[in-house]
């Protein structure tokens, strides 16, 4: 006899971490959940998979399908023959660039990319001389160039968004072209920076062979309109061969202003252009890195050498004098990385490759700024919040002492308020200065330091063993986001000053993260086909 139990669409089951993950015990995990017979389940598709290290126990949770996996075809998600019947130029080969550009491909539309950084390979050659303390290419760097800051980063995917839709679409694109497969599944994906930039490559030279045109070396200078008023409209974008130096316009009726949240040049060009800026929240703080066996022991406890576990990562936050103090960008097993844009300032970042096998974990860790803050600072206007970013910049270079070399301190001297007469073992390849990072974050006039001391005095009694004198915190970490928003339509995607103009992804304001600013070129491609 037929059970008469209504089976649910999706069941999530917990696992021990020695409990087998086959299929068959899957199965009989599920019958005894439901009460249903083994015989009469159907098959079973995995849609997320997370793991539980909270309250000492560590496990995992399984999303598990019962209706049927979910399935987009792969023609759908590839891109067509191109044809030229617009002309779209879009700036920044970001995520946001890349997939406004993949998803015109998808409806067969032609568009051309410029950056004004280089290719993955070249590219890779100028973070060489980065790390080894060389001089900084001001159009090549972690910044700058295909794929823009993510390609040389961890890779993450962590999204709030369900995974379905366009954000489904993204993760879809990044399997075809080489990502793993397990993004689809994972709780929070990564690609890792060994995998990203051949991923990238052979993205951009699928829509190469459909008719898109990628310009790398090509920097906008300038932006040509017709018409006035509320007949302003995009005609042309003015451009300059990196290189040569050499400039050259290209006529556009639709320009796209994927560009990160580095491109500080952009934001003045485009106030000068008469579209409307507006500041907008961020976050200033550090790196902090401790050995990535000590946060496997604090995460997993006894499980910390388990065969199943990789290296540990975590999530901090607290509320300091009602502003947040939280962790940002953990990179477990990962590097910390020069990120600066320029040689006058000292910014760094996080990376890791796709095994997470570094012998250290990172992760930024900072205080959001807010617009009173800039106001208390006389910092009223739209690129205030970039002027402060440039102050603790410039201090972190100086206290650095030249050659990329970034300040840094113990965390328990930073604790106790006294420079470091030694620091542990870094990743950060130029190495390491010793120098009062407070000072250097208080430098802006902001007491940046005492908010930062009091939310570590909470992050350990969420991880006990946080603060220790093997942790070292490394200055600064200044680009979390960009500080400024260039100003969209809300229903057209476009500036209300210059019709055509579409600013897009992270660096305008509108992202935070690979997946989001990729969605958010692809909405940006659709409103311009209409």
């Amino acid at each position: 006899m037929m059970s008469q139990v209504e089976l649910p669409e999706q069941v999530e089951i917990t696992l021990g971490i020695d409990s087998p993950d086959d299929e068959y015990s899957l199965r009989n995990a599920v019958s005894s959940k439901l009460g249903v017979p083994v015989a009469e389940l159907p098959a079973l598709y995995l849609k997320k998979r997370a793991l539980d290290a909270r309250r000492g126990r560590v496990q995992f949770r399984l999303l598990l399908s019962l209706a049927g996996e979910e399935k987009t075809a792969s023609d759908e998600l590839l891109p067509k023959e191109c044809k030229k019947e617009q002309k779209i130029v879009i700036v920044g080969d970001g995520p946001a660039g890349l997939f406004c550009a993949y998803q015109l491909a998808r409806k067969g539309v032609a568009c051309v990319v410029i950056d004004r950084g280089k290719k993955v390979q070249p590219r890779r050659r100028d973070l060489k001389l980065l790390n080894a303390r060389g001089s900084v290419n001001e159009d090549s760097n972690y910044s700058y160039g295909e794929g823009g800051a993510g390609t040389f980063s961890d890779g993450k995917l962590y999204t709030r968004s369900h995974k379905r839709g366009a954000v489904r679409d993204v993760l879809e694109i990044l399997e075809i072209h080489g990502a793993p497969t397990e993004i689809l599944t994972e709780a929070r994906p990564h690609i890792g920076s060994n995998l990203l930039p051949v991923i990238i490559a052979d993205l951009r030279e699928r829509l190469e062979n459909v008719g898109v045109e990628f310009r790398f070396g090509t920097r906008m200078v300038g932006l040509q309109t017709t018409g006035t008023g509320a007949d302003r409209r995009v005609s042309a974008l003015e451009l300059a061969d990196v290189e040569s130096g050499d400039t050259f316009s290209l006529e556009a009726d639709s320009v796209v202003l994927a560009t990160g949240h580095s491109a500080r040049d952009v934001f003045e060009m485009a106030a000068d252009w008469g579209v409307t800026l507006e500041p907008k929240g961020f976050a200033v703080g550090v790196r902090i890195e401790h050995p990535q066996a000590l946060i496997n022991e604090i995460q997993f406890g006894r499980n910390a050498k388990h065969r199943k576990l990789g290296a540990a990562s975590y999530k901090l936050a607290a509320q300091v004098e009602n502003r947040g103090v939280f962790s940002f960008c953990m990179c477990p097993g990962g590097w910390i990385v020069p990120a600066m844009t320029d040689a006058e300032h000292l910014v760094v970042n996080g990376m890791s490759l796709s095994k997470r096998d570094s012998a250290f974990a990172n992760s930024g860790l900072v205080v959001s700024v807010e617009l009173e803050d800039l106001a208390q600072l006389g910092l009223t206007g739209p690129l205030g919040g970039v002027e402060l970013q440039r102050m603790v910049e410039r201090s972190a270079q100086k206290a650095g002492g030249g050659e990329n070399r970034a300040p840094a301190m113990r965390v328990t001297d930073f604790l106790e308020n006294h420079e470091s007469s030694t620091l542990p073992d870094s990743s950060y390849l130029p190495g390491l200065t010793a120098a009062s990072v407070g000072e250097v974050l208080n430098e802006c006039g902001l007491d940046f330091a005492s908010k930062l001391r009091e939310g570590l005095a909470h992050f350990d009694t969420r991880m006990r063993g946080y603060l220790t004198e093997e942790a070292v915190l490394v200055g600064v970490e200044s680009r979390t986001s960009a500080p400024v928003r260039i100003v969209r339509n809300g229903d057209t995607l476009q500036t209300d000053a210059i019709k055509g103009l579409y600013p897009c992804g992270e660096g305008p304001g509108y992202a935070g993260g690979i997946v989001s600013a990729a969605v958010d070129g692809m909405r940006v491609a659709d409103k311009i086909l209409g």
